[in-house]
């Protein structure tokens, strides 16, 4: 281990004390997991190669999250935007993310959860994200959402279309579900109904917008927004974040 090693492992341990001391840590962390095709283009590889990479990357942030005292992760892996690409980009980019989901349920720790539009996806891709979602209902550790498919803007959608469904089931009439329709209504049928909203929310890669994630659930949500493409992301940069969450003073509207 060189001298750099020594130093940055030392930062990290004078963070970790302080979080310890601290004791501020985010229930719920979600995270945009960008730049994997940039980080690619720049080591002179291919886009999957870069976007393996970067689903390598997955298991440390759980792994560091759990060790954190985190109990929810939520991480965008494909936008509704993306199913545009082409299909011989968004192939094997499906593929390698439904292989990432399966390797995490697999590992008998996470319990996965699958947050996004089913009926937007290949039906292959929806139905092994299902398996997997299925494989892991046991699991009792860290919840991780997989935002596969996913766009806010389809979410808040989504939850309105449950909610009149609902409604008309019950018999409810058009008049009398809107007099009565209110926020809550939106947060029951959301993908992440019955999870707490996320405290913080982590990009990666320098870009500094939320793109359209969790745009209801991220009303008090903190961000951070980091450099480092994704497959550079390091324990060093997620304690960062951690400690800018820890140090900010949340009003929560108050």
């Amino acid at each position: 281990m060189g001298l750099r090693d020594l130093l940055y492992r030392k930062y990290e341990r004078d963070i970790e004390r302080d979080l310890r001391s601290d004791g501020n840590v985010p229930r719920h962390i979600g995270v945009i997991l960008d730049g994997n095709r940039r980080w690619a283009k720049q080591s002179g590889i291919s886009a999957a190669d870069g976007h393996r990479r970067g689903a390598d990357k997955i298991s440390d942030l759980l792994e560091w999250s759990s060790d954190a005292g985190v109990e929810v992760v939520t991480l965008w892996m494909l936008s509704t935007d993306n199913l545009s690409r082409p299909p011989e980009e968004l192939e094997p980019l499906l593929d390698i993310i439904c292989t990432a989901t399966e390797r995490l349920a697999a590992d008998g720790r996470w319990r996965i959860q699958h947050v996004g539009s089913s009926e937007l996806l290949p039906r292959e891709t929806a139905d092994r994200l299902e398996a997997a979602v299925k494989t892991s209902e046991a699991n009792t550790g860290l919840h991780v959402n997989v935002a596969v498919g996913y766009g806010g803007r389809h979410e808040i959608a989504d939850a309105v279309r449950a909610y009149l469904r609902e409604g008309d089931v019950a018999g409810k009439s058009l008049e009398d579900l809107a007099s009565t329709f209110s926020v809550e209504h939106i947060g029951a049928h959301l993908y992440t109904k019955g999870q707490p909203d996320p405290d913080l929310l982590i990009r990666t890669s320098g870009e500094q917008r939320l793109s359209g994630f969790l745009l209801w659930q991220s009303a008090h949500t903190e961000f951070y927004f980091c450099d480092a493409y994704w497959p550079d992301f390091r324990h060093v940069d997620f304690l960062r974040a951690l400690r800018a969450y820890s140090q900010r003073e949340r009003r929560l509207g108050r």
